[in-house]
């Protein structure tokens, strides 16, 4: 990362569900290309998304069923079209590109329609085509038969946890296993052609990006759901008893916002078996991670110090213990197999420590500040501007958080006292969006990252998630024609003025800014629409 703090990067916060894809959900289609062409007429060059793999509970990116595998729903259908997998009749009647996402009616229309393409692939692809597909299954297979034996045995046991399917699939026995494969052959190879067609189009998609200088940064939760294939088929690295049931799980101590803490529910890992091992589990997924972006997000950080364990006995975070973690030996070990520095930034918000913080600065990872943090008192003032250093990376708000807007009209009044005076007096309640931005934006921080809804004006009906709120998150999408190119030159010039953008003389700056794609205006299928360059 050290390099990276050399340049100021502007960029946007916006998950891939988020997306006006055709389909219902946000997806590596027409929009996404479309969408990074108003990045580049913004001068952004940061897209950061939230995780990219398949969701579990509450279809949270951060509860997937894999910490390795790409969602299938993030497979765009008109892409698949277009390369002859689906016809034009298969993917008629599907939701068009406008409304939050529905979840369940995605997961029942749009899945089978990926796998049957999966299907056509395995049936016709040939050549180069086919030679790469089996590149991808062997370079992967160290997590990919157990995902994809995961996926089928989930579905035909009625999605029940696995630690309720037949003893021996339960426990990962290897006989058993085998036998299981050989009745699955086909059901297992649809799984791994799915997971090469989010590979295809994923990498098309990043390259478009890398060619129009736009860095992909992803989010990396440090825990791993309990239902998925990480724990089902790696017992031994993490607290669980005889019968697989975790001993202990994550979560976070009591503080001003819980009295009772929050018990998050992961196991936790067996840190020093995983030492023992030489973190080779860490190594695969971080390289896998480093596959797909340019940087990524570690989210909470401070476990990587330490821990809060808890008995999975307690029903609250209340009698937790925090425990250290080996993160030195870790970060050491990464540092050694990517062989070079780390491409790392720290989620370091919170109640953080002097270790946490030594943790952070010895390996040259930026922090995080959030600036609508920083105004409800003077304890807060470390996500104000004036406490900035280049090494750091700024946010009006998060994933997490209210809209900026949504957040000022909610705000105690001591806060939006707080704010005016530091940021100027507003003369409308929308006044604060633009402030919230410009300030971030002239900070010294070497990233700034503004979430869409943000840029977009949006209220508390565009916020992403609500912490400890298990029901209506992650769903928001944009409309297509919400990216105007007025708001896009306005993003420009701020970013222009704050020394943000890839400056270059006169004489080689003189050429045409990208304007949005037309395809973000259909509603139909890619076979109506102009198709991205996947070269």
């Amino acid at each position: 990362m050290a390099d990276m703090v050399s340049e100021r990067l502007s960029g946007v916060l916006l998950h891939v569900t988020s997306l006006p894809s055709y389909g219902g959900v946000g997806d590596f289609g027409p929009a996404a290309y479309a969408f990074v062409d108003w990045l580049v007429s913004a001068k952004q060059r940061v897209w950061q998304v939230l995780p990219l793999n398949p969701t579990g509970y509450g279809n949270s990116p951060y509860s997937a069923i894999s910490a390795f595998a790409g969602s299938p729903l993030l497979v765009s259908l008109e892409l698949l079209q277009q390369d002859g997998w689906l016809q034009e009749g298969d993917v008629s009647g599907l939701s068009g590109p406008h409304g939050n996402v529905d979840f369940g009616r995605v997961s029942e229309t749009k899945l089978p329609l990926v796998e049957k393409a999966a299907e056509r692939f395995l049936g016709s692809a040939d050549g180069i085509l086919r030679e790469r597909y089996g590149t991808f299954c062997d370079t992967n297979n160290s997590w990919l038969l157990d995902y994809a034996r995961f996926v089928v045995l989930r579905r035909e046991h009625g999605y029940r946890h696995w630690n309720e399917w037949p003893e021996a699939l339960a426990a990962y026995d290897a006989d058993a296993l085998n036998a299981w494969d050989t009745e699955h052959v086909h059901d297992l190879q649809v799984v791994y052609a799915v997971q090469f067609l989010f590979q295809e189009q994923w990498a098309a998609l990043r390259s478009y990006c890398t060619q129009h200088d736009v860095r992909l940064m992803g989010d990396m939760a440090i825990f791993v759901s309990y239902d998925s294939a990480d724990v089902w088929a790696n017992r031994d690295l993490f607290e669980l008893d005889e019968t697989g049931v975790p001993t202990a799980v994550s979560g976070v101590p009591p503080d001003y916002f819980s009295a009772t803490g929050q018990r998050w529910g992961n196991p936790l890992y067996r840190w020093r078996y995983l030492e023992q091992h030489g973190f080779d589990w860490w190594v695969q997924r971080v390289k896998r991670q480093l596959e797909l972006y340019d940087l990524l997000r570690l989210d909470h950080f401070r476990g990587f110090e330490a821990y809060w364990r808890i008995p999975a006995t307690e029903e609250t975070a209340l009698n937790g213990e925090w425990v250290e973690a080996p993160g030195h030996a870790l970060f050491d070990r990464l540092k050694a197999a990517l062989g070079g520095s780390l491409p790392f930034i720290a989620e370091d918000l919170g109640v953080i420590t002097d270790k946490v913080e030594k943790l952070r600065t010895d390996f040259d990872m930026p922090g995080m500040r959030v600036l609508q943090f920083g105004f409800a008192g003077r304890g807060a003032h470390l996500h104000l501007p004036h406490k900035y250093v280049p090494n750091m990376v700024v946010y009006t708000g998060t994933h997490d958080n209210n809209t900026t807007l949504g957040w000022w009209l909610e705000a105690p009044q001591t806060d939006r006292n707080n704010l005016q005076t530091y940021l100027g007096p507003l003369a409308h309640d929308n006044d604060v969006v633009w402030a919230m931005i410009r300030a971030a934006e002239r900070s010294v921080a070497a990233i700034c990252l503004l979430p869409l809804q943000d840029l977009l004006h949006l209220g508390a009906e565009g916020r992403m998630n609500t912490p400890s709120v298990p029901e209506n998150n992650w769903a928001w999408r944009f409309a297509p024609e919400a990216l105007h190119p007025d708001i896009a030159l306005q993003l420009r010039h701020i970013t222009e003025q704050t020394d943000r953008d890839a400056y270059v003389p006169d004489e080689v700056e003189a050429q045409v800014v990208p304007r949005p794609s037309e395809a973000m205006e259909s509603q139909e299928p890619a076979a109506n629409s102009p198709a991205p360059d996947q070269a």
